[in-house]
């Protein structure tokens, strides 16, 4: 066989292990859940663990908060993320602008959590003009800005033409630049501690709608849709660790879907000094039952 044979076959072995290493390194960059330990539950209601059990049985150490990132939080199912957020506490009360994503639970029907309880809710203004939650929740909402001296809150909303069309905007919202791209403030809340709808053994960070009217800063369209004549939203959050919150939305007091908040320059300033000591400041009540915490050696 002359050397002119052989240069298909070396080819052929050459485009092998190309492959191999390209499936290898899409295999390194491929985002797992976190290796952290869950109580045993089933799909039955009755079979959730109490969470003051789950956290005395399986308490979360800085260094299994550390695992935790805003990427592998969406690999999660809803009975996962809700008992991470039962073994958090509130933390500070953030300050500054934290970048947004949603993780959209599914109902009961196969459908998306969210588009279930919007078809419910009479009145909805939104989808009786066409606008989805679900759309503006993972293509238009770029996340929150916090003003933690004033307890206010304004979100960060990236295009304001879907409301444009739908004749929900009056003059020119307030914008903010975060990593050079601009953004709307829009939906003022309040910002304050109080009782968490899910675990009501400690207090949340909660972002309160109802009296959105009442800010600086409001403008009747489109931010009359968040508060108590329009959707009725009430967030509520907890810090996974500096930098890093879990949130959950309700609209009328009903869990809609789960959100989560991330400021980079925060978790690097700051998330070295918590995973050693695995303390941080707490502006909101801890509870009877306090949390556990197992600081790095």
């Amino acid at each position: 066989m002359t050397r002119q044979a052989f240069r298909p076959l070396r080819s052929l072995r050459t485009l092998g292990v190309l492959g191999a290493a390209l499936a290898l390194l899409a295999a390194c960059g491929k985002t797992e859940p976190p290796a952290i330990a869950f109580a045993p539950y089933a799909t039955d209601y009755a079979s959730k663990p109490d969470f003051a059990q789950l956290e005395h049985q399986f308490p979360l150490t800085p260094a299994d908060l550390a695992k935790i990132t805003p990427e592998n939080l969406a690999l999660l199912n809803q009975e996962q993320l809700d008992q991470i957020y039962a073994r958090l506490t509130a933390g500070p009360i953030p300050d500054g602008p934290f970048d947004g994503s949603i993780i959209l639970p599914e109902g009961e029907s196969g459908k998306l959590r969210a588009g279930e309880i919007v078809g419910g809710l009479a009145g909805f203004a939104l989808h009786l003009k066409g606008i989805a939650v679900d759309k503006i929740g993972e293509t238009l909402w770029k996340g929150k800005v916090f003003y933690r001296n004033e307890r206010v809150l304004r979100n960060r909303i990236e295009d304001l033409e879907i409301f444009r069309k739908a004749g929900l905007v009056e003059g020119e919202p307030q914008k903010i630049t975060v990593g050079r791209k601009d953004a709307w403030l829009l939906f003022p809340a309040k910002l304050y501690c109080g009782q968490s709808l899910v675990d009501s053994r400690r207090e949340s960070v909660i972002i309160d709608y109802a009296f959105t009217d009442e800010l600086p800063g409001y403008q009747e369209k489109p931010d009359f849709l968040a508060g108590r004549r329009g959707l009725k939203v009430r967030d509520e959050i907890r810090m996974v660790r500096p930098g890093l919150y879990l949130g959950r939305a309700y609209m009328d007091r009903v869990f809609v879907l789960n959100f989560v908040l991330y400021n980079k320059e925060i978790a690097e300033r700051d998330g070295p000094a918590f995973q050693k000591a695995g303390t941080v400041q707490e502006d909101c009540w801890g509870g009877t039952q306090k949390r556990v915490v197992v600081a790095a050696k």
